[in-house]
């Protein structure tokens, strides 16, 4: 039997949820190995030693550690039967939101999540700022499609849609309320999948001879 690649992931991690949506769109078979962010696997350790999820090690042996690289290469190798969802033909406004999404959205997201009553910059202040600088305008470009390249989904979706999941987790509330109803829409319609909810399962921390779990 040809050995599986092997996905070592998270489960609410956002580059981990992409790496995962690209894999079993692709329905490439892999091995999936839940990691403890306390108790890292020495195995993933010695594969990436930066220590973030995801890490793919390939059946040659050889490994991927970022989640676009991953999506890229399961994009490369989906099986024939799949429905085509590639990157976008225009590369250079997929590229471009992809790079506002993990560069500074992403750090306002961050401060937003963790932002404290002691912190010298409110919560909302991160929050205004990612509306902003991309929220609103993704709620804009969707209003004009249905998904942010056209009326069907490319892997830029799969990309981006993990990390306005956890936008919107932030203050549930206050995004069920906010002005941006075609945000929304494309969230749950993401989200409520059959594709995504597979990916979702929790599962309990992959150790050393445990038996395998597939994605």
């Amino acid at each position: 039997m040809t050995a599986l690649p092997i996905l070592y992931s998270f489960r609410r991690c956002p580059y981990a949820i992409r790496a995962r949506l690209a894999l079993k769109h692709a329905g490439i078979p892999a091995e999936l190995r839940e990691v403890a962010l306390k108790h890292k696997p020495a195995a993933m350790l010695t594969l990436s030693p930066k220590g973030t999820v995801p890490v793919l090690q390939l059946a040659d042996g050889s490994v991927l550690e970022e989640s676009l690289d991953i999506m890229h290469w399961a994009s490369s190798q989906a099986v024939p039967t799949q429905p085509a969802l590639r990157w976008h033909t225009d590369s250079t406004d997929e590229q471009a939101l992809i790079a506002l999404n993990d560069g500074a959205f992403k750090r306002l997201l961050d401060g937003y999540k963790y932002a404290t009553h002691q912190s010298a910059r409110p919560a909302e202040s991160y929050r205004d700022a990612a509306v902003e600088l991309f929220v609103a305008p993704l709620d804009q470009r969707l209003r004009a499609s249905r998904y942010l390249l056209g009326e069907t989904p490319t892997l830029a979706d799969l990309a981006i849609v993990p990390f306005i999941r956890q936008f919107a987790g932030v203050d549930a509330d206050w995004f069920a309320a906010a002005p941006l109803p075609a945000l929304r829409q494309w969230r749950d319609t993401l989200t409520q999948s059959a594709l995504f909810v597979s990916i979702m399962p929790k599962r309990v921390p992959w150790q050393p001879g445990d038996p395998v779990t597939l994605l």
